[in-house]
């Protein structure tokens, strides 16, 4: 089972979600072809009614401590209530485009650095 199943198969397990969408944002990132460890959890449950994100937040990383001591290196969650959701236009925002790492970093280029 890939990472991002074993994430949607928790995340269903563990919510009576009303949406749930799961990407696998690796490829705009520096890593290798075909890695799993950069995702997009969007996640809509009335479970969510009255609670704070931070507390919204340590409930989905409490479900996927295996997958984060694991090799999922960052978790973007934009978890909403129903009426949030709708709120929202029913979209989660788009991810920043990625840095590109030490890629783009003089000190980690041939000859750069000290």
């Amino acid at each position: 089972m890939s990472t991002q199943q074993a994430i949607e198969q928790k995340l269903t397990s563990a919510f009576d979600s009303q949406h749930l969408m799961v990407e696998n944002e690796s490829h705009k990132h520096s890593v290798p072809p075909n890695s799993e460890t950069h995702f997009k959890v969007t996640l809509v449950s009335s479970e969510f009614e009255g609670q704070g994100k931070v507390k919204r937040h340590q409930a989905i990383y409490k479900i996927l401590a295996n997958e984060m001591a694991g090799g999922v290196h960052a978790l973007a969650l934009h978890v909403y209530s129903p009426q949030e959701w709708e709120s929202s236009g029913q979209a989660a925002p788009d991810s920043p485009n990625c840095m590109g790492g030490s890629k783009n970093d003089p000190a980690f280029a041939p000859g750069g650095g000290q």
